[in-house]
């Protein structure tokens, strides 16, 4: 077999490919080259400026595997790949040290002001008196976010003799204390506690201006912060007064929510260490993705379980003809779980019932994993490795079969023990399109079809409450689709579920939920 090396990887990359695969290397190749080439190979390896476009795949008539040297696959048509049966892979844990190192490298340059005495030295000032430090030993990081550059941080923190406390609620007790490392319950436990404070956070709607002035009040005065994970988890302006009125002792930032970032406000403060998203930049890394990356395409050509591959693993055509139409709303079940759920998710259950009871649905318990894992954590969740995932995180996923089914034909049903109660999702599909139905929330039955923006509202059943919602949503511009309710009995406690054309901020569902004196509010993106 045949593998086009289309962009440079590490040498050692090349000559592990060679020993069982005749390997072309051919670089800046324009499109339209690609396209003439890709029909002779069987594997293509790629890093960022090379696109594997649906006309790139469609033309490798041979191809089985495409690996990207580096962590995400954003060049790569995933779904086309799919579609053709060839795997896609990338090199997750390329750079995680590097990311974890560079973490620990901006904590220490802030506790010694190092970048700002090299600039003093450099224009032949002796300043020691300025630049007294603080040393680390015996001071708390506090790490919100526990994936493996997270795991990899507190690592290197203990090593300097620090505590570490963190913040994750998708981490068990056990695997926390497996770490060394002491579990925080709550965010607002953990900001009054931390010395030095790093998030290792993914960039979602949640976690976008997580840290706003609200939090900084809580944080203890002195405090050193740390961001190599996404910009704008801390609100810009929140911080710059925090730097100002002495709560926020200095901050180390790698990145940016624009970038190219070449202008900040944050640039004209002096005990802000800024660099240009050097988090993975090492030759190490880069070094290791090419690696890594050849030996992936070796398993993925000799058949062998690709452990990074991204789209769906094989599935026998006879089991994915009966369950293939519940996987995307397997894993949108578990998304919107991963969003609804208050703190970690343990005792997690999922009832096949109906048809569905008697297939094979071990794809589709992953489908869940990887979507409540994807919602919560930074790492590259698929449908190899979510269920490793989940059991790193102390997440268990037991499954019941029940043939018996009275209103349709198969549902799923998720129930999950949380901090603030139980949660139950019930979804299906409906006719021959197979439509998605959400069927139940809790107690409250409904039928409502999931869209990209959903809220739920739990309230007392009384006159005057959608009302109160269709103004509230209209007054700030946004637009209903449509609007389910269920209840218990008349007068008990009912549960709006509302689809909508845009995303509803927090602060407005809690004014909403406010408003109708709801006793739980959620809101939901897929």
């Amino acid at each position: 077999m045949k593998v086009l090396v289309a962009e440079k990887i590490a040498a050692a990359g090349i000559e592990r490919l060679k020993r069982e695969f005749e390997v072309d290397v051919k670089l800046e190749l324009t499109p339209e080259q690609l396209v003439a080439e890709i029909p002779a190979y069987d594997g293509l390896i790629v890093r960022s400026a090379t696109r594997a476009t649906r006309e790139v795949i469609e033309a490798g008539t041979n191809l089985k595997i495409i690996g990207r040297a580096g962590v995400g696959v954003d060049n790569v048509d995933v779904q086309a790949a799919t579609e053709r049966g060839v795997i896609v892979c990338n090199a997750p844990t390329s750079n995680i040290v590097s990311a974890a190192e560079h973490t620990i490298a901006l904590m220490l340059a802030q506790a010694r002001n190092i970048p700002q005495a090299n600039a003093s030295m450099k224009q032949c000032k002796w300043e020691r008196s300025k630049f007294t430090g603080t040393e680390v030993l015996d001071k708390t990081l506090g790490v919100v976010g526990l994936g493996r550059i997270g795991a990899l941080v507190a690592e290197r923190a203990r090593g300097l003799g620090m505590k570490v406390l963190a913040y994750d609620p998708y981490v068990s007790e056990e695997r926390a204390a497996q770490m060394g490392i002491e579990l925080a319950t709550s965010l607002e436990d953990l900001l009054p506690r931390a010395d030095f404070l790093t998030v290792h956070l993914p960039k979602t709607k949640e976690t976008i201006g997580m840290f706003g002035a609200e939090q900084f009040a809580l944080m203890k005065d002195g405090v050193r912060l740390m961001n190599t994970a996404r910009g704008g988890i801390y609100q810009e302006q929140a911080l710059i007064d925090a730097l100002e009125s002495g709560k926020v002792a200095s901050a180390g930032v790698d990145v940016y929510e624009v970038e190219p970032c070449t202008d900040s406000p944050l640039f004209a403060y002096d005990q802000v260490i800024v660099t240009p998203h050097l988090g993975a930049s090492t030759s190490e890394a880069q070094d290791r993705a090419g690696e890594q990356i050849a030996e992936y395409v070796a398993a993925g050509l000799n058949g062998e379980m690709v452990s990074t591959a991204v789209n769906i693993a094989p599935v026998a055509p006879e089991v994915m003809e009966q369950v293939g139409p519940f996987i995307p709303l397997a894993e949108a079940m578990g998304s919107a779980l991963g969003q609804i759920v208050r703190g970690h998710v343990s005792d997690l259950h999922v009832h096949f019932i109906g048809q569905l009871s008697g297939q094979d649905t071990r794809i589709l318990k992953t489908a869940l994993l990887k979507g409540l894992l994807t919602a919560v954590t930074q790492d590259s969740i698929n449908f190899v490795n979510a269920n490793l995932y989940a059991e790193q995180r102390g997440i268990q996923l037991e499954e019941h079969k029940r043939p018996e089914s009275f209103d349709y034909v198969s549902v799923m049903v998720i129930e999950a023990s949380t901090e603030a109660g139980p949660i139950k999702l019930g979804a299906t599909l409906v006719g021959k399109k197979n439509e998605p139905r959400i069927i139940l929330f809790n107690d409250f039955e409904l039928d409502m079809a999931p869209s990209t923006c959903m809220a739920f509202l739990q309230y007392e059943d009384v006159p005057g409450v959608i009302g109160k919602v269709g103004t509230a949503l209209g007054e700030a511009k946004i637009n209903i689709g449509s609007m389910h309710v269920g209840r218990t009995e008349e007068g008990g406690t009912a549960l709006m579920g509302i689809n909508v054309d845009s995303p509803i901020s927090s602060e407005l569902l809690d004014r909403i939920a406010t408003q109708v004196g709801a006793t739980n509010a959620w809101s939901v993106e897929l």
